[in-house]
């Protein structure tokens, strides 16, 4: 069932809706033009990616697009956005003649991604989006032609790429610390509210796996390196309390990689499942908590030799949120002024919305 903004706008009024890898150099230069963003969609990530633009350098909010006039005002004052840059999600197209803005922010709910990603793709605007890219393969593949189309960026909002304590744990399996990887394991889930847009298939596209557990799924490629290629799954709703209706509660899958490295993953709406991976090596075993947006701990343990004593890390990013909004914002704004591809570009997302598509059609369920 297709849902428009028109109707998600009134839900929220409800109260329904509001509930490689090294960075591109920064901007370094203090007579630079910051990159200017219109953020479009005004709930709870909204803020972390405005926050995060007003804690860096590279970047400013320059335009805002919301069903709720009063709210984007609001926040429109404490971001110094004019009134004359606030949208409303009919006439949005309009950017294209605000030259203060030179990309958009995507923070709407997953079923209209690839829409809002196309009309600022079309009005010559780059695209940050948010994860999942989209809500089938075929829309991520449209997102993608389009932005080539209009010779914009496009780059998908995996932050933890560009986070140290994830980056530390790639640089250590890709200098061999664990020997050969064997296996991972990783879970992310947490008990939904009843009446959370994430949880109806017209706006989350699924459950779960699409919100949370995509996190487990990119973790296990960017650990590995490699892209898998064979899945089995199962999927379950034990809780008949009718927030599942629609979308599966629990879901758990394993994944092969090309090495013969497996990934068992697990991912729920039902349960408080804090988001964390481990890593199995010949060598020794790393372990990574949690995916949040701060506090991210690193503890691994492993030997260079059989015979050589125990190297043991144990590190935490004492960074606060929205830390890693800024590193994310300010690498897609160096790409920007650099002319640069993204790390995380839309071939990333589209990748996991082929994945996502087998993890699904393993467990029985029908995704496009």
């Amino acid at each position: 069932m297709a849902i428009s903004r028109r109707e998600f706008s009134r839900l929220g009024a409800l109260g329904i809706a509001a509930h490689t890898i090294s960075p591109v150099s920064l901007l370094g230069q203090t007579n630079q033009k910051k990159i200017g963003y219109c953020v479009i969609g005004l709930g709870r990530i909204a803020d972390h990616h405005m926050r995060g633009i007003a804690q860096g350098s590279s970047s400013a909010v320059a335009g805002l697009v919301s069903g709720h006039r009063d709210k984007a005002e609001r926040i429109a004052a404490q971001y110094n956005v004019p009134t004359s840059s606030i949208y409303s999600y009919e006439d949005m197209d309009r950017i294209r003649d605000n030259k203060a803005i030179d990309a958009v922010i995507v923070c709407l709910p997953n079923s209209m991604h690839a829409e809002y990603t196309i009309r600022s793709a079309k009005a010559g605007k780059h695209v940050l989006c948010e994860k999942p890219m989209s809500v089938s393969v075929p829309e991520a593949e449209q997102m993608i032609a389009a932005c080539n189309e209009a010779s914009v960026k496009l780059m998908i909002a995996y932050r933890l790429h560009y986070e140290p304590i994830n980056l530390k744990a790639i640089k250590l399996i890709r200098d061999g610390a664990l020997g050969k990887v064997e296996a991972i394991s990783s879970v992310n889930g947490f008990n939904i509210a009843r009446g959370e847009w994430r949880s109806t298939h017209a706006l989350g596209g699924g459950g779960p796996l699409m919100d949370v557990g995509i996190y487990s799924l990119n973790a296990a490629r960017y650990l590995t390196g490699e892209e898998p290629d064979q899945f089995t799954a199962v999927a379950s709703t034990p809780d008949r309390d009718g927030r599942f209706d629609g979308v599966e509660e629990n879901l758990t899958w394993t994944m092969r990689f090309p090495s013969g490295a497996l990934a068992s993953c697990a991912t729920t709406y039902g349960a408080s499942m804090p988001g964390m991976y481990k890593v199995f090596g010949s060598k020794g075993t790393l372990e990574v908590g949690s995916f949040n947006y701060q506090g991210l701990h690193l503890k691994a343990t492993y030997k260079e030799k059989p015979d050589a004593p125990a190297i043991n890390i144990d590190e935490t990013n004492r960074e606060l949120d929205p830390m890693q909004f800024v590193r994310q914002i300010d690498h897609f704004s160096g790409c920007i002024a650099e002319n640069k591809t993204p790390n995380t570009p839309g071939e990333e997302g589209l990748r996991d919305m082929q994945y996502i598509r087998s993890i699904y059609r393993a467990a029985g369920i029908n995704f496009s």
